[in-house]
């Protein structure tokens, strides 16, 4: 089978391998791929968003199977030009990538269907806008403002005063700073909790869900400075159960497949769906309708099962697989970025030490921002590599993580230090609640024989 992926990211690069460990895949393409990419693939010189360019090289090479990787193409409709010329394609229809090309039409979608999420309001101007977010200064919550259309995971503004959020409102109406994107925004609630994104292969009826994990938003550690793409993520989640797993199957991603078959645009592909897991129970910050970036590269290393076989009979509408094999190790993905991103940051620097990080067992280095020149390995966007590592225990997998990370130096590199932190505060506070309940059992049921009261 002659497959094409579409795209240029870590993401794209964690899929090219995965699809390349299929016996179905006999020759993979990638457009228009990176330095990394180029090791396993025949790269392409054609843009995401060159659809037709895309369908006429698909038509011309006897493409079998294209996996989309971005979410621009989704959204200007190349699975919509590609069926109609008879070619299989992964992802959803231009109608159902409206999940995430509009916050307005998610958020509405949501209401509307009952799947839980934040308070909202549209806003077209900062006066439609100021009445909600005096409510919600009313709540005690910050404002969060998102930018109606694609803005590159950098389209959410938080106010956490009033004289914040006038201020965003201005920069976002009167400035532009979300340019076409920003014509109207989303202003919603702030849900407090813990963040877990959710993978949802799905057919238009039926869907399978994939290992849960962690992304960091942040540029900085501890959660501080602007949003980003993601510069890192982890899998599995420790607070994630199967039995929370199964409440979002049930309240969230089966009301929203059932949705978008209701109303006319049955979703096939991978629904990506952001998470606030609160006191109440999971709520819905976002939908993508593509694999998360670097979410894929922390969760696609543990997948035994064959993903082009899965992808397949998502297209086909033949999904009956009851469920996937996994790894069961942690995996950790930390990503290295050039500083300044997400503003303005240099390219074109040299990167050296990538060689010592292949040598070592376990661990793997997904391209992002990256190409090749005269047998040199340069930098050539924000994010520039996401290292991977998988690994027993988490403390030991963090440790082979930044270890891989310390081999590979480029000028301005820049990264956190602390993704996976969040993974074992978790598992100390499981363990710490594990052992007062096992405490409180044994006091209990311990025999007493004095007077008055049992102390527990």
């Amino acid at each position: 089978m002659r497959v094409l992926v579409v795209g240029s990211g870590g993401r794209e690069h964690a899929l090219v391998w995965k699809i390349r460990q299929s016996r179905l895949a006999k020759e993979i393409f990638c457009a228009p791929g990176n330095a990394g990419i180029a090791e396993l693939a025949q790269c392409v010189d054609l843009e995401p968003a060159d659809i037709p360019g895309l369908l006429k090289f698909a038509r011309d090479h006897r493409i079998d199977f294209t996996v989309v990787g971005p979410e621009a193409p989704l959204v200007l409709g190349i699975v919509d030009e590609f069926q109609k010329e008879g070619l299989k394609i992964f992802g959803p229809s231009k109608q159902a990538a409206r999940l995430e090309g509009s916050k307005v039409f998610a958020k509405q979608f949501m209401k509307r269907h009952k799947i839980p999420t934040g308070a909202f309001e549209v806003a077209d101007s900062p006066l439609r806008a100021r009445p909600f977010c005096r409510v919600l200064r009313e709540m005690a919550s910050p404002a969060v403002i998102k930018a109606d259309g694609l803005a590159g995971g950098k389209g959410v503004l938080i106010g956490f005063t009033m004289e914040e959020t006038e201020e965003i409102l201005q920069q976002v109406f009167e400035k532009k700073i979300f340019k076409e994107a920003g014509r109207q925004v989303v202003i919603e609630e702030y849900l407090r909790g813990k963040e877990a994104s959710i993978l949802a292969i799905s057919d238009g009826s039926r869907f399978i869900l994939l290992e849960a994990s962690q992304d960091h938003k942040r540029a900085l550690e501890h959660d501080c400075g602007p949003n980003t793409g993601g510069m890192g993520a982890y899998s599995p989640t420790p607070f994630v159960s199967p039995e929370l797993m199964k409440e979002i199957a049930r309240r969230i991603v089966g009301p929203t497949i059932r949705g978008m078959r209701e109303e006319g645009c049955p979703f096939k592909g991978v629904l990506y769906i952001g998470l606030m897991i609160t006191k109440e129970g999971p709520f819905v910050l976002e939908y993508n309708v593509r694999f998360g970036d670097p979410e894929a590269q922390a969760v696609l290393p543990r997948l035994k099962s064959d993903l082009l076989r899965v992808m397949l009979r998502s297209a086909r509408g033949l999904l009956w697989w009851p469920y996937l094999r996994w790894d069961l190790r942690w995996c950790v993905c930390v990503v290295m970025g050039s500083q300044g991103y997400p503003e303005a940051y240099e390219t074109g620097k040299e990167i050296k030490g990538l060689d010592l990080v292949t040598e070592k067992k376990d661990a793997l280095v997904f391209h992002a921002g990256t190409r090749k020149s005269d047998g040199r390995i340069l930098s050539s966007g924000g994010r520039v590599l996401g290292v991977t590592a998988l690994g027993e225990e988490i403390k030991e997998t963090i440790k082979n993580t930044y270890e891989a990370v310390d081999k590979i130096h480029f000028e301005n590199r820049f990264f956190r230090r602390d993704i996976g932190s969040k993974a074992i505060e978790e598992l100390a506070r499981l363990e710490k609640l594990k052992s007062s309940q096992l405490l409180l059992r044994e006091n209990l049921f311990t025999p007493y024989h004095g007077h008055g009261k049992p102390r527990l």
